[in-house]
């Protein structure tokens, strides 16, 4: 790569980290905010899967935006929502103004992914996508993963308003450099805006994630309407999205351009990332309430005890990128999902009396799995496709990553409120009912590991992107 492109993938990335790291600073401070607002578990996972909402929603229309609009101008709309999310959150008095704030961030978060993304795959050559894609993985991540520690820390010593504070300098500076340095990589083109796609995506995903989300809430007894509502309006409105797309395609005019799904490689790394995803967001939310409800440690206690994890995968996935270039996805992968079940299993025992360096050790175990997937998928998925599709293979699975994400974030806590629930009825006290909880979640998450641990066989590389002698596994 020239100086240029460097220059503005490195800015795309220290700025991409800091957007991604809020979509899950909350988690430690939900009991924090859970007192000080007075909401339940329920209503405040809304501050993670809300944010996660407005992500799917905005990013089916990246594949359109990145086509029509320069890099420069979309990094500077990013930023500056970002920015103005920030300022909103850390002001908020109560929680529906913090809300507001969450989703605000959102909306530049979803655009500044794909962007990267996108930028990697038309500049960087495909023979060394796998080290800069290993750099995207500490950003899509590593970030969430640190953002219990990072709010744990900040916690301990000020206002939860903090958090937000203390990021807003740090994403002007990005606003402010952005400006000045990024330059336009990729060239545009005058694509059609289908407004009927944009509104039945917002419906599909839309729906489909407030459904998902509301089941935490159900559980509660406290869901704002029946759940069939929701996910029968998103499943509704996906068929008639698939339909669409299937139509505009015909004539390159399609907003998330479905041939993508014509990659049998690209197929197989969707589903392990959607399964992987889940993992990821569900064990951050319910780790951390495990930590402190159970365990009874404090917000610093338990954000340090989370940051030997992320920095397994930071360390990792750089070098698990050098390894993809030169031996393709499978080797990796496959250990991968094994470390990744044996994690989740291995979480299954955690209870009141588990010690802290076995919760240390497992999050670790952890994290490492998930560091030997997420870069080879990544790469070898987005890798797979034509040109042509880059925008749309990034924007679907962007899409589909924060679907997985809510999904897991509503399941587990879902299934950790029912397993407390039925202790509790079973006349378990409370902390012996939260660890019959966090059993309950922790187990089923295991038994959805053994479907990516039997799909990681199938993974290879594609075979548009091998360098000369290179294995096609």
């Amino acid at each position: 790569m020239d100086a240029r492109t460097r220059t503005v993938i490195g800015l795309l990335l220290v700025s991409s980290f800091v957007v991604i790291l809020n979509e899950t600073i909350m988690s430690v401070a939900l009991p924090r905010l859970m007192a000080d607002l007075e909401i339940t578990a329920a209503t405040a996972q809304w501050l993670t899967t809300g944010f996660m909402l407005t992500m799917a929603v905005v990013i089916p229309a990246t594949g359109f935006l990145l086509q029509r609009f320069t890099m420069r101008a979309l990094f500077i709309t990013a930023m500056s929502l970002f920015s103005t999310g920030t300022l909103l959150a850390a002001l908020a008095p109560g929680f529906e103004a913090l809300l507001a704030g969450r989703i605000i961030q959102a909306s530049g978060t979803a655009i500044m992914i794909p962007l990267l993304m996108t930028t990697v795959l038309n500049t960087v050559p495909a023979h060394k996508r796998g080290r800069i894609m290993g750099t995207i993985s500490i950003v899509i991540a590593v970030a969430p993963a640190i953002g219990p520690t990072v709010s744990g820390l900040i916690l301990n010593v000020l206002d939860w308003r903090w958090m937000f504070w203390l990021v807003l300098p740090i994403a002007l500076a990005s606003l402010l450099l952005g400006a000045l340095k990024v330059q336009n990589l990729t060239d545009t083109k005058r694509v059609p805006f289908d407004i009927l796609s944009i509104v039945l995506s917002t419906f599909a995903f839309g729906g489909l994630i407030f459904g998902l989300s509301s089941i935490g809430e159900a559980a509660a007894g406290e869901a704002p309407m029946p759940l069939w509502i929701p996910l029968s309006v998103g499943a509704a409105a996906l068929a008639g999205f698939v339909v669409r797309q299937l139509v505009l395609q015909r004539s390159d005019r399609a907003l998330m351009d479905l041939r993508t799904f014509a990659s049998r490689p690209f197929v197989v790394a969707i589903l392990m990332v959607l399964i992987s995803m889940m993992a990821l967001f569900g064990s951050l939310i319910v780790l951390p309430l495990y930590l402190q409800n159970v365990l009874g440690l404090s917000t610093l206690t338990t954000g340090l005890l989370l940051l030997p994890g992320g920095v397994v995968m930071a360390i990792l996935s750089p070098f698990v990128g050098g390894l993809f270039d030169r031996f393709g996805p499978r080797p990796l992968v496959v250990p991968g999902a094994l470390l990744l079940s044996a994690a989740l299993w291995g979480m299954t025992l955690l209870d009141q009396e588990s010690p802290v360096g076995l919760v240390i050790a497992l999050h670790c175990l952890l994290n490492a799995g998930l560091g030997f997937i997420f870069t080879p998928l990544f790469t070898s998925a987005l890798g797979s496709l034509d040109r042509s599709l880059y925008s749309h293979g990034s924007a679907i699975l962007n899409t589909l990553q924060q679907l997985a994400g809510a999904a897991g974030t509503a399941v587990f806590i879902t299934l950790m409120t029912a397993g407390t629930t039925a202790a509790a009825n079973g006349g378990a006290d409370a902390v012996s009912a939260a660890a019959d909880g966090v059993h309950t979640a922790f187990f089923w998450g295991a038994v959805v590991s053994l479907l990516a641990l039997a799909a990681s066989f199938l993974v290879r590389r594609p075979t548009n992107e091998l360098p000369e002698g290179a294995p096609a596994h």
